[in-house]
């Protein structure tokens, strides 16, 4: 049975699993789905299209499947996905999509910290801690277990590689390739995140083998001939695989 106080609105419509928490003026629109066993604290905003799984923990002050912030927005159809097991700090807001993609999304077990922004057709992974105030423009992806610090200023479109660590207070309008650190003014390449991967179970060996794969890439001025470098001069592991597809495809270029 949903705990749901009597001074929370929800819709009619909205679809409710169970063991639900809905606190004090908490809203909840029509054309929402929450799962089981979310615990949403009070001043709690869920908005037209959000679809939130189970286990979610949601403070004060949040705002998810917000209108998108994008002129270009016509009222079409869209949706905000949130999966299980995330925590949603303080006046965190994240939009739903646009015609673009259609939705925004948000994997699971992750930390959302106060007061940050994930804007329109966003793709965010697992396991991410995601820093205060920090804000992400829209179409930005995020891939599983990257650490993002405080008030990081993130260019739309732009993508992000599992494993990585960004300085807080960066900013940044290009990608920025897996296990790696990324920080200093301009931002740029700061060495792999050794700690990071240590803590994720990487072997001394596979480190060795990601920093020489690094190693090569930069060591040209030209990006293809870094990867070609790459194919010429070091076993082909799945992760190193991740590092060639991720710069192979970047659109906007990699930090350096």
């Amino acid at each position: 049975m949903n705990q749901i106080s009597p001074l929370a609105f929800v819709h009619p419509e909205a679809q409710l699993g169970d063991n639900n928490i809905i606190g004090p003026f908490c809203y909840i629109d029509h054309n929402t789905v929450l799962g089981n066993d979310n615990v949403l604290q009070n001043n709690v905003t869920i908005n037209y299209g959000a679809r939130i799984g189970s286990g979610n923990e949601i403070f004060p002050g949040a705002s998810l499947s917000t209108k998108p912030q994008d002129l270009k927005f016509r009222g079409e159809d869209t949706i905000c996905e949130i999966g299980d097991n995330n925590s949603i700090r303080e006046n965190v807001t994240i939009s739903r999509g646009t015609a673009s993609k259609g939705t925004t999304r948000v994997g699971s077990n992750n930390l959302l910290m106060e007061n940050m922004h994930i804007a329109h057709d966003c793709i965010f992974g697992s396991n991410l801690i995601i820093g205060n105030s920090t804000k992400f423009a829209g179409e930005v992806t995020v891939d599983d277990n990257a650490i993002i610090s405080a008030v990081v200023l993130c260019h739309q479109f732009c993508k992000i590689g599992s494993y990585v660590m960004i300085q807080g207070g960066s900013r940044f309008s290009q990608d920025i390739p897996p296990y790696i650190i990324a920080g200093k003014e301009p931002i740029r390449y700061a060495g792999i995140n050794l700690v990071g991967l240590r803590r994720h179970g990487f072997s001394n060996e596979l480190i060795q083998h990601i920093h020489e794969a690094y190693r090569l890439l930069y060591s040209k001025g030209i990006i293809a001939e870094g990867i070609n470098e790459i194919r010429n001069n070091l076993q082909i592991t799945p992760e190193i695989q991740y590092i060639i597809d991720f710069v192979s495809s970047s659109n906007r270029g990699i930090i350096r």
